[in-house]
Protein backbone atom coordinates (compact mmCIF):
# COMPACT_ATOMS: atom_id res chain seq x y z
CA UNK A 1 0.00 0.00 0.00
CA UNK A 2 1.45 3.37 -1.06
CA UNK A 3 1.97 5.74 1.84
CA UNK A 4 1.48 9.50 1.86
CA UNK A 5 4.50 11.67 2.65
CA UNK A 6 5.07 12.76 6.26
CA UNK A 7 4.39 16.38 5.30
CA UNK A 8 1.11 15.48 3.58
CA UNK A 9 -0.04 13.28 6.45
CA UNK A 10 0.91 16.00 8.92
CA UNK A 11 -1.23 18.54 7.08
CA UNK A 12 -4.19 16.15 6.96
CA UNK A 13 -3.83 15.26 10.62
CA UNK A 14 -3.35 18.90 11.59
CA UNK A 15 -6.61 19.76 9.83
CA UNK A 16 -8.37 16.89 11.60
CA UNK A 17 -7.02 17.83 15.00
CA UNK A 18 -7.69 21.53 14.49
CA UNK A 19 -11.30 20.73 13.71
CA UNK A 20 -11.65 19.38 17.23
CA UNK A 21 -10.33 22.63 18.71
CA UNK A 22 -11.61 25.13 16.11
CA UNK A 23 -15.20 24.94 17.32
CA UNK A 24 -14.41 25.78 20.99
CA UNK A 25 -12.05 28.62 19.99
CA UNK A 26 -14.60 30.25 17.72
CA UNK A 27 -17.55 29.77 20.06
CA UNK A 28 -15.78 30.60 23.35
CA UNK A 29 -16.25 34.43 23.18
CA UNK A 30 -19.95 33.91 22.39
CA UNK A 31 -20.60 31.19 24.97
CA UNK A 32 -18.68 32.97 27.75
CA UNK A 33 -21.04 35.92 27.35
CA UNK A 34 -24.23 33.81 27.00
CA UNK A 35 -23.62 31.05 29.57
CA UNK A 36 -21.12 32.62 31.96
CA UNK A 37 -18.29 31.07 33.97
CA UNK A 38 -20.51 28.95 36.25
CA UNK A 39 -22.37 27.19 33.43
CA UNK A 40 -19.14 26.56 31.55
CA UNK A 41 -17.69 25.23 34.80
CA UNK A 42 -20.57 22.74 35.06
CA UNK A 43 -19.80 21.59 31.52
CA UNK A 44 -16.10 21.22 32.30
CA UNK A 45 -16.74 19.34 35.55
CA UNK A 46 -19.30 16.85 34.15
CA UNK A 47 -17.30 16.13 31.00
CA UNK A 48 -14.23 15.47 33.17
CA UNK A 49 -16.26 12.74 34.91
CA UNK A 50 -17.35 11.34 31.53
CA UNK A 51 -13.71 11.21 30.40
CA UNK A 52 -12.90 8.54 32.99
CA UNK A 53 -15.61 6.24 31.65
CA UNK A 54 -14.49 6.77 28.06
CA UNK A 55 -10.96 5.95 29.19
CA UNK A 56 -12.05 2.79 30.97
CA UNK A 57 -14.17 1.59 28.06
CA UNK A 58 -11.52 2.32 25.45
CA UNK A 59 -8.70 0.62 27.38
CA UNK A 60 -5.43 1.34 25.53
CA UNK A 61 -6.86 0.31 22.17
CA UNK A 62 -6.51 3.64 20.33
CA UNK A 63 -2.77 3.92 20.97
CA UNK A 64 -2.16 0.18 20.69
CA UNK A 65 -4.40 -0.21 17.63
CA UNK A 66 -2.62 2.49 15.63
CA UNK A 67 0.71 0.78 16.27
CA UNK A 68 -0.55 -2.73 15.42
CA UNK A 69 -2.23 -1.57 12.21
CA UNK A 70 0.99 0.27 11.25
CA UNK A 71 2.89 -3.00 11.59
CA UNK A 72 0.65 -4.56 8.90
CA UNK A 73 0.15 -1.61 6.55
CA UNK A 74 0.84 -3.74 3.48
CA UNK A 75 -0.90 -6.93 4.61
CA UNK A 76 -4.64 -6.56 4.22
CA UNK A 77 -5.54 -9.95 5.68
CA UNK A 78 -3.55 -9.41 8.89
CA UNK A 79 -4.66 -5.84 9.44
CA UNK A 80 -8.29 -6.91 8.88
CA UNK A 81 -7.92 -9.56 11.55
CA UNK A 82 -6.39 -7.08 14.00
CA UNK A 83 -9.09 -4.52 13.21
CA UNK A 84 -12.02 -6.84 13.99
CA UNK A 85 -10.37 -8.24 17.10
CA UNK A 86 -9.85 -4.78 18.55
CA UNK A 87 -13.26 -3.46 17.50
CA UNK A 88 -15.06 -6.32 19.28
CA UNK A 89 -12.97 -5.92 22.44
CA UNK A 90 -13.62 -2.17 22.46
CA UNK A 91 -17.34 -2.71 21.90
CA UNK A 92 -17.66 -5.01 24.91
CA UNK A 93 -15.64 -2.82 27.28
CA UNK A 94 -17.44 0.38 26.26
CA UNK A 95 -20.85 -1.25 26.75
CA UNK A 96 -19.79 -2.22 30.29
CA UNK A 97 -18.52 1.32 30.88
CA UNK A 98 -21.79 2.81 29.60
CA UNK A 99 -23.89 0.66 31.95
CA UNK A 100 -21.78 1.63 34.97
CA UNK A 101 -21.99 5.31 34.01
CA UNK A 102 -25.78 5.05 33.72
CA UNK A 103 -26.33 3.46 37.12
CA UNK A 104 -23.82 5.68 38.97
CA UNK A 105 -24.29 9.14 37.40
CA UNK A 106 -27.51 9.27 35.41
CA UNK A 107 -29.92 8.24 38.14
CA UNK A 108 -30.69 11.12 40.48
CA UNK A 109 -27.25 12.63 41.26
CA UNK A 110 -26.31 16.30 40.94
CA UNK A 111 -26.27 17.34 37.27
CA UNK A 112 -27.94 14.04 36.30
CA UNK A 113 -29.82 15.75 33.45
CA UNK A 114 -26.53 16.66 31.79
CA UNK A 115 -25.10 13.20 32.42
CA UNK A 116 -28.06 11.75 30.48
CA UNK A 117 -27.05 13.78 27.44
CA UNK A 118 -23.41 12.74 27.87
CA UNK A 119 -24.51 9.11 27.46
CA UNK A 120 -24.72 9.88 23.73
CA UNK A 121 -21.06 10.91 23.72
CA UNK A 122 -20.06 7.76 25.59
CA UNK A 123 -21.89 5.54 23.09
CA UNK A 124 -20.31 7.52 20.22
CA UNK A 125 -16.88 6.29 21.28
CA UNK A 126 -17.89 2.72 20.43
CA UNK A 127 -17.76 3.72 16.75
CA UNK A 128 -14.48 5.68 16.90
CA UNK A 129 -11.99 4.07 14.48
CA UNK A 130 -9.74 7.04 13.77
CA UNK A 131 -6.84 4.96 15.15
CA UNK A 132 -7.22 2.56 12.21
CA UNK A 133 -6.77 5.25 9.55
CA UNK A 134 -3.88 6.75 11.51
CA UNK A 135 -2.26 3.31 11.48
CA UNK A 136 -2.48 2.96 7.68
CA UNK A 137 -1.41 6.62 7.28
CA UNK A 138 -4.60 7.65 5.48
CA UNK A 139 -5.37 10.76 7.50
CA UNK A 140 -7.39 12.43 4.76
CA UNK A 141 -10.22 9.91 5.21
CA UNK A 142 -11.21 11.43 8.53
CA UNK A 143 -10.96 15.08 7.52
CA UNK A 144 -13.72 15.89 5.02
CA UNK A 145 -16.63 14.30 6.88
CA UNK A 146 -15.53 15.74 10.21
CA UNK A 147 -15.21 19.15 8.59
CA UNK A 148 -18.86 19.00 7.56
CA UNK A 149 -19.96 17.83 11.01
CA UNK A 150 -17.93 20.51 12.83
CA UNK A 151 -19.25 23.30 10.62
CA UNK A 152 -22.81 22.10 11.23
CA UNK A 153 -22.05 22.07 14.95
CA UNK A 154 -20.72 25.63 14.73
CA UNK A 155 -23.90 26.84 13.03
CA UNK A 156 -26.12 25.12 15.60
CA UNK A 157 -24.35 26.72 18.57
CA UNK A 158 -24.82 30.23 17.22
CA UNK A 159 -28.44 29.61 16.22
CA UNK A 160 -29.70 27.44 19.10
CA UNK A 161 -27.78 28.47 22.24
CA UNK A 162 -29.33 31.85 23.03
CA UNK A 163 -29.81 32.16 26.81
CA UNK A 164 -28.23 31.21 30.15
CA UNK A 165 -30.63 28.24 30.39
CA UNK A 166 -29.53 26.72 27.07
CA UNK A 167 -26.61 24.81 28.59
CA UNK A 168 -28.34 21.49 27.86
CA UNK A 169 -28.41 22.40 24.15
CA UNK A 170 -24.68 23.03 24.27
CA UNK A 171 -24.19 19.54 25.74
CA UNK A 172 -26.43 17.97 23.10
CA UNK A 173 -24.72 19.66 20.15
CA UNK A 174 -21.27 18.46 21.19
CA UNK A 175 -22.41 14.92 21.98
CA UNK A 176 -24.43 14.64 18.77
CA UNK A 177 -21.58 15.97 16.64
CA UNK A 178 -19.18 13.34 17.97
CA UNK A 179 -21.72 10.58 17.40
CA UNK A 180 -22.39 11.57 13.78
CA UNK A 181 -18.70 12.16 13.07
CA UNK A 182 -17.64 8.73 14.35
CA UNK A 183 -20.38 6.93 12.43
CA UNK A 184 -19.53 8.66 9.15
CA UNK A 185 -15.93 7.40 9.15
CA UNK A 186 -17.18 3.82 8.80
CA UNK A 187 -18.17 4.49 5.19
CA UNK A 188 -14.49 4.23 4.22
CA UNK A 189 -13.86 0.91 5.96
CA UNK A 190 -14.87 -1.58 3.18
CA UNK A 191 -12.02 -0.39 0.94
CA UNK A 192 -9.35 -1.30 3.50
CA UNK A 193 -10.82 -4.23 5.41
CA UNK A 194 -11.93 -7.67 4.27
CA UNK A 195 -14.24 -10.19 5.90
CA UNK A 196 -12.67 -12.58 8.38
CA UNK A 197 -13.79 -15.81 9.97
CA UNK A 198 -14.90 -14.88 13.48
CA UNK A 199 -13.81 -18.31 14.68
CA UNK A 200 -10.20 -17.44 13.78
CA UNK A 201 -10.12 -14.23 15.77
CA UNK A 202 -7.72 -14.24 18.71
CA UNK A 203 -8.83 -11.72 21.32
CA UNK A 204 -6.64 -13.01 24.12
CA UNK A 205 -3.37 -11.92 22.51
CA UNK A 206 -4.40 -8.26 22.70
CA UNK A 207 -5.41 -8.18 26.35
CA UNK A 208 -1.96 -7.87 27.92
CA UNK A 209 -0.54 -5.19 25.56
CA UNK A 210 -3.73 -3.09 25.67
CA UNK A 211 -3.72 -3.21 29.47
CA UNK A 212 -0.04 -2.25 29.42
CA UNK A 213 -0.97 0.92 27.52
CA UNK A 214 -4.18 1.36 29.53
CA UNK A 215 -2.30 1.97 32.78
CA UNK A 216 -0.30 4.96 31.49
CA UNK A 217 -3.43 6.40 29.89
CA UNK A 218 -5.12 6.33 33.30
CA UNK A 219 -2.20 8.31 34.66
CA UNK A 220 -2.24 10.71 31.71
CA UNK A 221 -5.96 11.28 32.26
CA UNK A 222 -5.29 12.22 35.88
CA UNK A 223 -3.15 15.20 34.97
CA UNK A 224 -5.17 16.21 31.90
CA UNK A 225 -8.72 15.82 33.22
CA UNK A 226 -8.54 15.31 36.98
CA UNK A 227 -7.41 18.94 37.32
CA UNK A 228 -10.96 20.10 36.63
CA UNK A 229 -12.44 17.41 38.85
CA UNK A 230 -10.13 18.32 41.73
CA UNK A 231 -10.78 22.06 41.36
CA UNK A 232 -14.52 21.33 41.55
CA UNK A 233 -14.19 19.01 44.56
CA UNK A 234 -11.58 20.97 46.53
CA UNK A 235 -13.01 24.45 45.95
CA UNK A 236 -16.68 23.54 45.33
CA UNK A 237 -16.59 26.52 42.98
CA UNK A 238 -17.86 25.94 39.44
CA UNK A 239 -16.77 29.47 38.48
CA UNK A 240 -13.13 28.53 39.16
CA UNK A 241 -13.61 25.37 37.10
CA UNK A 242 -15.03 27.54 34.31
CA UNK A 243 -12.03 29.89 34.36
CA UNK A 244 -9.63 26.95 34.22
CA UNK A 245 -11.65 25.31 31.43
CA UNK A 246 -11.51 28.46 29.30
CA UNK A 247 -7.75 28.86 29.72
CA UNK A 248 -7.22 25.22 28.79
CA UNK A 249 -9.10 25.66 25.50
CA UNK A 250 -6.50 28.14 24.28
CA UNK A 251 -3.49 26.09 25.36
CA UNK A 252 -5.11 22.90 24.01
CA UNK A 253 -5.08 24.43 20.52
CA UNK A 254 -1.30 24.68 20.70
CA UNK A 255 -1.01 21.14 22.07
CA UNK A 256 -3.03 19.83 19.12
CA UNK A 257 -0.78 21.58 16.61
CA UNK A 258 2.24 19.91 18.20
CA UNK A 259 0.46 16.57 18.58
CA UNK A 260 -0.57 16.41 14.93
CA UNK A 261 3.00 15.72 13.83
CA UNK A 262 3.42 13.21 16.64
CA UNK A 263 0.44 11.17 15.42
CA UNK A 264 1.89 11.04 11.91
CA UNK A 265 5.35 10.11 13.18
CA UNK A 266 3.93 7.37 15.43
CA UNK A 267 2.98 5.21 12.46
CA UNK A 268 6.17 6.04 10.55
CA UNK A 269 8.41 5.14 13.51
CA UNK A 270 6.43 1.96 14.29
CA UNK A 271 6.76 0.85 10.67
CA UNK A 272 10.49 1.71 10.63
CA UNK A 273 10.99 -0.25 13.86
CA UNK A 274 9.21 -3.27 12.37
CA UNK A 275 11.66 -3.07 9.43
CA UNK A 276 14.74 -2.48 11.66
CA UNK A 277 15.38 0.91 10.06
CA UNK A 278 17.30 2.71 12.81
CA UNK A 279 18.32 5.56 10.52
CA UNK A 280 14.70 6.41 9.71
CA UNK A 281 13.76 6.33 13.40
CA UNK A 282 16.55 8.75 14.33
CA UNK A 283 15.69 11.08 11.45
CA UNK A 284 12.00 11.19 12.43
CA UNK A 285 12.84 11.94 16.06
CA UNK A 286 15.23 14.73 15.13
CA UNK A 287 12.60 16.34 12.91
CA UNK A 288 10.07 16.08 15.72
CA UNK A 289 12.32 17.83 18.26
CA UNK A 290 13.11 20.63 15.83
CA UNK A 291 9.42 21.02 15.07
CA UNK A 292 8.49 21.23 18.77
CA UNK A 293 11.17 23.83 19.49
CA UNK A 294 10.23 25.85 16.40
CA UNK A 295 6.55 26.15 17.32
CA UNK A 296 6.18 25.55 21.07
CA UNK A 297 8.55 28.34 22.11
CA UNK A 298 6.83 31.18 20.20
CA UNK A 299 3.42 29.81 21.26
CA UNK A 300 4.47 30.00 24.92
CA UNK A 301 6.01 33.48 24.72
CA UNK A 302 3.18 34.71 22.52
CA UNK A 303 0.53 33.68 25.07
CA UNK A 304 2.48 35.24 27.92
CA UNK A 305 2.95 38.47 25.98
CA UNK A 306 -0.68 39.05 24.94
CA UNK A 307 -2.55 37.47 27.88
CA UNK A 308 -3.46 40.69 29.74
CA UNK A 309 -4.84 42.39 26.63
CA UNK A 310 -6.30 39.22 25.07
CA UNK A 311 -8.53 37.97 27.91
CA UNK A 312 -10.78 41.07 28.31
CA UNK A 313 -12.00 41.27 24.71
CA UNK A 314 -12.01 37.52 24.05
CA UNK A 315 -13.92 36.28 27.12
CA UNK A 316 -15.77 39.38 28.28
CA UNK A 317 -16.71 40.35 31.85
CA UNK A 318 -16.28 37.89 34.70
CA UNK A 319 -13.27 36.06 33.21
CA UNK A 320 -10.34 38.19 34.45
CA UNK A 321 -9.07 35.19 36.41
CA UNK A 322 -8.27 33.41 33.12
CA UNK A 323 -5.24 35.69 32.56
CA UNK A 324 -2.94 34.28 35.25
CA UNK A 325 -4.07 30.71 34.59
CA UNK A 326 -3.22 31.18 30.91
CA UNK A 327 0.24 32.57 31.69
CA UNK A 328 1.12 29.77 34.12
CA UNK A 329 -0.28 27.11 31.78
CA UNK A 330 1.63 28.20 28.65
CA UNK A 331 4.99 26.49 29.50
CA UNK A 332 3.20 23.15 29.40
CA UNK A 333 3.31 23.40 25.59
CA UNK A 334 7.05 22.70 25.67
CA UNK A 335 6.81 19.94 28.28
CA UNK A 336 4.00 18.11 26.45
CA UNK A 337 5.77 18.49 23.12
CA UNK A 338 8.98 16.95 24.47
CA UNK A 339 7.50 14.02 26.37
CA UNK A 340 5.20 13.32 23.45
CA UNK A 341 8.33 12.55 21.44
CA UNK A 342 10.25 10.59 24.06
CA UNK A 343 7.15 8.73 25.26
CA UNK A 344 4.39 7.99 22.78
CA UNK A 345 6.43 8.62 19.66
CA UNK A 346 9.45 6.55 20.70
CA UNK A 347 9.02 4.32 23.77
CA UNK A 348 5.55 3.06 22.81
CA UNK A 349 6.32 2.56 19.12
CA UNK A 350 9.45 0.50 19.81
CA UNK A 351 7.71 -1.72 22.36
CA UNK A 352 8.98 -0.15 25.61
CA UNK A 353 5.54 0.31 27.14
CA UNK A 354 6.69 -0.63 30.63
CA UNK A 355 9.05 2.34 30.81
CA UNK A 356 6.36 4.62 29.39
CA UNK A 357 3.88 3.33 31.97
CA UNK A 358 6.25 3.94 34.88
CA UNK A 359 7.00 7.46 33.67
CA UNK A 360 3.38 8.59 33.47
CA UNK A 361 2.49 6.97 36.81
CA UNK A 362 5.42 8.91 38.27
CA UNK A 363 4.06 12.11 36.70
CA UNK A 364 0.57 11.27 37.89
CA UNK A 365 1.68 11.03 41.51
CA UNK A 366 3.51 14.35 41.25
CA UNK A 367 0.43 15.97 39.73
CA UNK A 368 -1.98 14.69 42.40
CA UNK A 369 0.30 15.73 45.28
CA UNK A 370 0.94 19.17 43.76
CA UNK A 371 -2.79 19.63 43.08
CA UNK A 372 -3.62 18.87 46.71
CA UNK A 373 -1.06 21.43 47.86
CA UNK A 374 -1.59 24.17 45.28
CA UNK A 375 -5.30 24.15 44.33
CA UNK A 376 -6.53 25.01 47.83
CA UNK A 377 -4.27 28.07 47.88
CA UNK A 378 -4.11 29.16 44.24
CA UNK A 379 -7.12 27.55 42.55
CA UNK A 380 -6.76 27.20 38.78
CA UNK A 381 -3.26 28.72 38.79
CA UNK A 382 -2.18 25.99 41.21
CA UNK A 383 -3.59 23.30 38.92
CA UNK A 384 -1.71 24.84 35.98
CA UNK A 385 1.59 24.79 37.85
CA UNK A 386 0.99 21.19 38.97
CA UNK A 387 0.30 20.08 35.40
CA UNK A 388 3.52 21.64 34.09
CA UNK A 389 5.61 20.05 36.85
CA UNK A 390 4.07 16.65 36.11
CA UNK A 391 4.65 16.87 32.35
CA UNK A 392 8.24 18.05 32.70
CA UNK A 393 9.09 15.35 35.26
CA UNK A 394 7.71 12.74 32.85
CA UNK A 395 10.04 14.04 30.14
CA UNK A 396 13.05 13.88 32.48
CA UNK A 397 12.15 10.32 33.50
CA UNK A 398 11.72 9.16 29.90
CA UNK A 399 14.92 10.86 28.73
CA UNK A 400 16.94 8.41 30.87
CA UNK A 401 15.88 5.64 28.48
CA UNK A 402 16.23 7.80 25.39
CA UNK A 403 20.01 8.31 25.50
CA UNK A 404 20.58 5.81 22.70
CA UNK A 405 18.90 8.24 20.32
CA UNK A 406 19.47 11.65 21.96
CA UNK A 407 20.95 12.88 25.23
CA UNK A 408 19.35 15.70 27.21
CA UNK A 409 22.12 18.02 26.09
CA UNK A 410 21.54 17.17 22.42
CA UNK A 411 17.79 17.74 22.78
CA UNK A 412 18.18 21.18 24.35
CA UNK A 413 21.08 22.07 22.04
CA UNK A 414 18.55 22.04 19.20
CA UNK A 415 16.60 24.80 20.95
CA UNK A 416 19.03 27.58 21.85
CA UNK A 417 18.32 29.66 18.73
CA UNK A 418 14.58 29.33 19.27
CA UNK A 419 14.82 30.41 22.92
CA UNK A 420 16.93 33.47 22.09
CA UNK A 421 14.54 34.53 19.32
CA UNK A 422 11.53 33.75 21.51
CA UNK A 423 12.77 36.00 24.32
CA UNK A 424 13.30 38.88 21.89
CA UNK A 425 9.82 38.17 20.51
CA UNK A 426 8.30 38.45 24.01
CA UNK A 427 10.11 41.75 24.71
CA UNK A 428 8.86 43.25 21.45
CA UNK A 429 5.26 42.09 22.08
CA UNK A 430 5.26 43.60 25.58
CA UNK A 431 6.64 46.93 24.30
CA UNK A 432 4.05 47.12 21.51
CA UNK A 433 1.28 46.05 23.91
CA UNK A 434 2.17 48.82 26.37
CA UNK A 435 1.21 51.49 23.83
CA UNK A 436 -1.97 49.85 22.49
CA UNK A 437 -5.47 49.68 24.03
CA UNK A 438 -7.45 46.44 24.40
CA UNK A 439 -8.92 45.20 21.12
CA UNK A 440 -8.90 42.18 18.85
CA UNK A 441 -7.00 44.01 16.12
CA UNK A 442 -4.29 45.18 18.49
CA UNK A 443 -3.82 41.65 19.81
CA UNK A 444 -3.48 40.35 16.25
CA UNK A 445 -1.01 43.15 15.50
CA UNK A 446 1.06 42.24 18.57
CA UNK A 447 1.17 38.57 17.53
CA UNK A 448 2.01 39.49 13.94
CA UNK A 449 4.88 41.76 14.96
CA UNK A 450 6.14 39.15 17.43
CA UNK A 451 5.94 36.42 14.79
CA UNK A 452 7.86 38.53 12.27
CA UNK A 453 10.58 39.20 14.84
CA UNK A 454 10.82 35.50 15.73
CA UNK A 455 10.98 34.23 12.15
CA UNK A 456 13.23 37.07 11.02
CA UNK A 457 15.78 36.43 13.77
CA UNK A 458 15.78 32.68 13.07
CA UNK A 459 16.49 33.38 9.41
CA UNK A 460 19.34 35.70 10.45
CA UNK A 461 20.65 32.81 12.59
CA UNK A 462 20.43 30.70 9.42
CA UNK A 463 18.13 28.10 11.01
CA UNK A 464 18.19 25.25 8.48
CA UNK A 465 15.01 23.54 9.69
CA UNK A 466 12.94 26.71 9.26
CA UNK A 467 14.49 27.41 5.86
CA UNK A 468 13.71 23.87 4.67
CA UNK A 469 10.17 24.13 5.99
CA UNK A 470 9.58 27.45 4.21
CA UNK A 471 10.99 25.99 0.99
CA UNK A 472 8.62 23.01 1.20
CA UNK A 473 5.66 25.32 1.73
CA UNK A 474 6.75 27.60 -1.13
CA UNK A 475 7.31 24.78 -3.63
CA UNK A 476 4.12 23.05 -2.53
CA UNK A 477 2.02 26.17 -3.11
CA UNK A 478 3.84 27.00 -6.36
CA UNK A 479 3.39 23.49 -7.78
CA UNK A 480 -0.29 23.46 -6.85
CA UNK A 481 -0.75 26.90 -8.49
CA UNK A 482 1.07 25.81 -11.66
CA UNK A 483 -1.08 22.66 -11.97
CA UNK A 484 -4.25 24.65 -11.60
Amino acid sequence: MKKNSIAKNYIYNLIYQMLTIFLPLVTTPYLSRILGAKQIGIYGYTTSILAYFILFGSLGIAMYGQREIAYFQNKKDKRSKVFWELIIIRFVTLIISTLIFYFVYVRGVRYSFYYKILLIQLVANIFDISWFFQGIEEFDKTVIRNLIVKLLCLVLIFTVVKTYDDLWKYFLIYAGAEFIGNLSIWLYVPKYIEKVDIGKLNFKRHIKPTLALFLPQIAIQIYTVLDKTMIGVLTNNMVEVGLYEQAQKIVRAGVIILGALQTVMNSRIANAYANNDEKEIHLCLEKSFKFVWLFAIPMMFGLIGVAYKFVPWYYGKGFDGVTNILIFTSPILIAIGLNGITGVQYLVQVGKQNIFTKSVIFGCLINVVCNLILINKYGGVGAAIASFLAEFCIFLYQSRYFKREFTLFQIFELSYKNFICGIFMLIVIMIVSHFLPVSIWNTLLELFVGGVVYVGLLLLFNDEFLRDLLKQVYYGVTNRFMRS
